[in-house]
C-alpha cells in the first residue's frame, strides 16, 4: 500500500462505507490531490471482493464500526519482536488488508443478524442492462437494500474503478460510496450502500480510482426499479 500520507488509515473505512457523510466528502476532496490514498482505496477493492456477499448489506451500529476501526487504526505497522526471536516486519499493505477484512467481516455478521430479525424475506430481482460491453448484471432487493451481481464483465481500465449511483425521479444521479471491481473471470457481488426506497434507477459508471462526486462516463449498467 502506498505510504507517506497521514490520511491513509481512512482508506479502508472509505472503501467499506464506514465513514460519516461529511467525512466521505472530505476524504473524496483529499483524494483529488493524493495519489497515495487513491491507490490505497483501489487496493482495498480487491480485499472486499475476496469476501462473500451472502446477503444485501444492512446498516451497522455506528458505535460498533467506530470501535472496530479504532482497533484497526491502532494496529502497529510492524510486528513486535518475540522473546529470543528476530523482529518480523509485516508490510503495511498486508496489515491494512487484514484490518479491512476484519471490519467487513464484522459488518457482514451484524448485517446478517439485522436482516434476519427485520427482513420480510421477500426478494425482488431486476435484470439490468449492460451497455456497450459483454456481461450480465442483476439487482436483488430485499428490505429496501440492494445487492448488485455482475458476471463476465470486463475489468475497469488501469487507474479506474466501477462506481454505483442512485437516481430518484428527475434528480441527478447521486453517489453511493459503493466502489467495486471484478474477478479475473468478470464476476462481482457487491452490497449497495444506502436505501433503495424511492430510487428509480441504479447506474454503474467507470470512474477514477477513489470514485467521483459526479459521473464522468456514460452508464455501463442501468437497473430500472420503476
Amino acid at each position: 500500500m502506498a505510504g507517506g500520507c497521514a490520511r491513509s488509515g481512512d482508506a479502508a473505512a472509505y472503501a467499506l462505507g464506514a465513514l460519516e457523510p461529511a467525512e466521505v466528502e472530505e476524504f473524496r476532496a483529499h483524494m483529488e490531490t493524493c495519489a497515495a490514498c487513491r491507490e490505497d482505496v483501489g487496493a482495498f477493492q480487491g480485499v472486499t471482493q475476496g469476501l462473500p456477499s451472502a446477503s444485501p448489506q444492512h446498516p451497522v451500529p455506528k458505535g460498533l464500526r467506530r470501535r472496530v476501526l479504532k482497533e484497526v487504526r491502532a494496529t502497529p505497522q510492524e510486528g513486535s519482536p518475540g522473546p529470543a526471536r528476530r523482529p518480523v516486519l509485516i508490510p503495511r499493505r498486508a496489515l491494512a488488508a487484514l484490518g479491512a477484512a476484519a471490519v467487513l467481516a464484522v459488518s457482514v455478521v451484524v448485517g446478517v443478524a439485522i436482516g434476519s430479525s427485520g427482513s420480510s424475506g421477500s426478494t425482488r430481482v431486476i435484470q439490468a442492462d449492460v451497455i456497450g460491453a459483454p456481461g450480465s448484471a442483476e439487482l436483488r432487493i430485499a428490505g429496501g437494500r440492494g445487492e448488485l451481481i455482475v458476471r463476465h464483465l470486463p475489468a475497469p481500465a488501469p487507474g479506474r474503478i466501477y462506481e454505483v449511483w442512485l437516481e430518484r425521479g428527475q434528480s441527478r444521479p447521486s453517489p453511493t460510496n459503493t466502489l467495486f471491481s471484478v474477478t479475473i473471470g468478470g464476476a462481482g457481488d457487491v452490497g449497495v450502500v444506502g436505501s433503495l426506497n424511492g430510487v428509480s434507477e441504479l447506474l454503474v459508471t467507470s470512474e477514477p480510482a477513489g470514485g467521483s462526486r459526479i459521473p464522468t462516463r456514460p452508464p455501463l449498467i442501468v437497473a430500472r426499479l420503476t
